[in-house]
């Protein structure tokens, strides 16, 4: 995933948010020294004894973390001894797996493993934000073919495209037969009212619709917060990567640069907000996580656009009949607040830190994105961001009560 990034890139951090690609490559090494290598290898040493304060990310059990916003700050380590640290702990690690592992071992290296790969997603979200906002608009790498700027779909309405659900108790979360995050548990049941689902998710064309209705200047389509949020953001008034240009609107593609707006793409890169303010100029709502849940049950996760793919942008939907584009392109946001299922138990130990204390003052996502690794999503998969956060792929799909 490095591969296409020289030296320069490795440090940059332009907001607290978006961490150097450095650290993200020390940082997942620190998960399996921290976890596994020093409690459980017999005479481990650690490759450097400072590393575990500078690769903490918020796991206060460990000990104090290096400030977050002050990441991109240190010129060392260098890049040459991140990845001189992050081949130490992979040779430990061998190491650790020549002995017989314990079932909480195994349990604590396949956590490992799934935190890498939320860290390559973030890797490729901070990249982005990197290189995005960069006057030069460079591209990561050649850009993979994709389909023309053609036909603009119609705007969407409550009406528009929809799929009936009869709601009814249906059954919420992980199974707990395979690997899932605790915040995923336990699976218990939620009843709903019969809804409707869009069939895909919004558009670019239907929120440039949005826009030239004055969608931003039209403060009761807002929620308080966000209204708020938007005067003291007023550069806030298109999606994050959207920039015009002689009266066209181009968008920034991490795989090729600045490139004229495909009208029928998944509009991505909006935070709750703006998600939320759409939902009411169209007449619908954004749909609770169980509903999309409930809706997803049926589908494989495996006929999405993910990141395998190596396009990282979203795609226009394809033309099949019933739900589209549930998983991959991206992450849609819903309405429903991030809180612990009931009967919640976070995990004992340091290790409990993973999720269960950010359950507070975030909204829901689900389906994966672009850049979601496509063997790490599940059904009952939760992400979680703050409603202003826009530099995931984060879209739109619309819900509405059905009549």
């Amino acid at each position: 995933m490095c591969l296409p990034l020289e030296n320069e890139d490795y440090g940059v951090q332009p907001m607290a948010d978006a961490s150097p690609p450095k650290w993200h490559l020390a940082h997942t090494s620190w998960f399996f020294e921290t976890f596994l290598l020093k409690p459980y290898l017999r005479d481990y040493q650690p490759f450097h004894e400072r590393f575990e304060y500078l690769f903490n990310s918020y796991y206060n059990g460990v000990g104090e973390p290096f400030p977050r916003h002050l990441r991109g700050s240190l010129s060392r380590p260098t890049v040459a001894e991140v990845f001189a640290y992050r081949k130490h702990v992979d040779g430990q690690m061998e190491s650790l797996f020549g002995d017989t592992l314990t079932p909480e071992l195994a349990e604590l290296v396949t956590l490992g493993l799934h935190h890498e790969q939320q860290h390559q997603e973030l890797l490729v979200t901070d990249i982005k934000y990197n290189l995005g906002h960069n006057p030069l608009f460079p591209s990561l790498q050649p850009a993979a073919p994709h389909e023309p700027n053609e036909a603009v779909h119609p705007v969407a309405t409550a009406e528009a495209d929809c799929q009936d659900f009869p709601g009814g108790l249906v059954s919420v979360g992980a199974r707990g037969d395979s690997f899932c995050f605790d915040n995923e548990l336990p699976r218990h049941q939620y009843y709903l009212e019969p809804y409707r689902l869009a069939r895909r998710p919004v558009s670019n064309a239907e929120f440039l619709e949005f826009m030239i209705d004055g969608g931003y200047d039209t403060p009761s389509l807002w929620l308080s917060d966000g209204w708020q949020w938007l005067q003291t953001n007023p550069d806030c008034r298109s999606p994050l990567y959207w920039r015009k240009h002689d009266g066209e609107w181009f968008e920034y593609q991490l795989t090729s640069g600045l490139e004229p707006l495909n009208a029928r793409a998944a509009v991505c890169h909006v935070s709750f907000y703006e998600a939320d303010a759409f939902a009411r100029w169209a007449g619908a709502r954004l749909p609770l996580e169980e509903e999309w849940e409930a809706a997803a049950a049926a589908l494989d996760t495996s006929h999405g656009h993910f990141a395998d793919a190596g396009r990282l942008h979203p795609l226009p939907a394809a033309s099949q009949a019933g739900l589209k584009q549930m998983f991959g392109d991206v992450w849609e946001w819903t309405v429903s607040a991030y809180s612990p299922y009931p009967g919640y138990r976070p995990p004992t130990g340091t290790i409990g830190e993973y999720n269960g204390k950010f359950m507070s003052n975030q909204r829901v996502l689900r389906g994966g994105s672009c850049a979601t690794p496509a063997d790490h999503l599940r059904v009952s998969y939760r992400n979680f961001f703050y409603p202003p956060d826009r530099w995931q792929f984060s879209g739109i799909r619309l819900a509405s009560d059905a009549r």
